[in-house]
């Protein structure tokens, strides 16, 4: 059961039955049953069922992929990113999508709920779905916001502005168009540095803040290392080596491989920062492939990481945070802890035990219940007088 009472819908079933989920028929796509040849001593194979596979003159070979033996499909055109969210709003009774023109792009945002406004920035490579283990309960007690950043998902993606600073600009003209004047945020992996670089930059506008395992690009980036450890991909407990981080950094050659593959590489790096890699379910991931499949997305979410070394520069000008801040962390708690400590000076870091990166999926208990407990004391606290 989920949060809100329901039966949940991740988790369990066949990719098949992800693709049906999805209002998708037979005819639309060629599921390509992904296990990758990359298995490092520790790793459990994922069980996911491939993912849909965007039309384009690349053709897996048979020794790397293999076919459902019950199912007959023909290669199609992925949905148009506004119809999946149209139908993945279904699926969240009490939420709706919208769609807003702000800061001269535009965006969209999911919201449900009632009480103070709680913003939720994803990071990559995911959207605003990777929350939805978590919103409905949220929005048992805040307005919960889950917004596309820019660049992201149904959002637009302009060839420019994929600063941190510019992109916290998108969120208050958001906010400012929504008429809300004071929120509380909450950010993982590149969402982290968004609502970061808001809190720095409208400090008025943030009751408190919440980041999600990530820091805001820092001095500290540039000293990861170019090769990984010995055990860096032994698992339990790696070294983990993010070498996407300066693959993603490159112009132009990352979505001239990815194209129309972009899940290789997605689900590489989930089962990689995972401990439970198929609390990631093949519905979920195929909703992520879609969202990042196309040479545009590919270019517009890599501009995320080519604009870190302008982050690093604007870091210099931001005032300490007086706000309260959670650090929710997992795998980057050793970054995300003296980050905070010298940015913020009303902080409460919190270490989430046996689950990856990705613990909004992993653990949405866990996410929950923090987020509630920090989010939520100040209301208690009136409640109780």
């Amino acid at each position: 059961m989920n949060q809100s009472g329901q039966q949940g819908f991740y988790g369990k079933g066949s990719y098949t039955n992800g693709i049906q989920q999805l209002g998708m028929n037979q005819n639309q796509f060629q599921l390509q049953q992904n296990r990758s040849t990359y298995q490092p001593s520790g790793y459990v194979q994922s069980q996911y069922q491939g993912i849909p596979k965007r039309q384009s003159s690349y053709t897996p070979q048979p020794s790397t992929s293999t076919m459902f033996s019950n199912t007959s499909y023909t290669a199609g055109m992925m949905q148009p990113i506004d119809q999946l969210d149209a139908e993945l709003i279904n699926k969240l009774p009490g939420f709706k999508n919208g769609y807003a023109e702000a800061n001269g792009i535009r965006i969209h945002y999911v919201e449900g709920g009632k009480g103070e406004p709680l913003v939720l920035l994803p990071g990559w490579p995911q959207t605003w779905w990777s929350y939805h283990k978590i919103m409905p309960a949220l929005a048992t007690r805040f307005h919960v916001i889950a917004v596309d950043l820019r660049g992201m998902g149904g959002t637009s993606r302009p060839q420019s502005g994929y600063d941190k600073k510019m992109m916290a600009k998108d969120i208050k003209a958001l906010v400012d168009k929504l008429g809300l004047k004071q929120v509380n945020i909450a950010g993982h992996d590149i969402g982290s540095m968004v609502a970061y670089s808001f809190a720095a930059n409208y400090p008025s506008a943030v009751k408190k803040l919440a980041m999600l395992d990530v820091p805001h690009p820092c001095e500290a980036f540039k000293l990861v290392s170019i090769l990984p450890s010995d055990n860096a991909f032994t698992k339990p407990n790696p070294i983990y080596f993010t070498w996407w981080d300066a693959f993603n950094s490159v112009p132009d050659l990352p979505q001239q491989l990815l194209e129309g593959r972009f899940y290789l590489m997605q689900n590489w790096v989930m089962d990689y920062l995972s401990i439970n890699p198929t609390r990631i379910d093949a519905f979920d991931r195929s909703v992520y492939a879609q969202a990042y499949d196309s040479r545009d997305a590919i270019r517009a979410s890599n501009a995320w990481f080519q604009a870190w070394n302008q982050d690093i520069k604007d870091l210099t000008a931001y005032p300490l945070l007086t706000m309260p801040v959670l650090g929710l962390a997992s795998t980057f708690y050793d970054m995300l802890n003296p980050f905070l400590a010298s940015r913020a000076s009303d902080v409460k870091m919190v270490k989430l035990n046996n689950v990856g990166h990705f613990f909004p999926d992993e653990d949405p208990e866990a996410t929950i219940n923090n987020l509630m407990a920090f989010f939520e004391t100040r209301v208690l606290a009136a409640l109780n007088r």
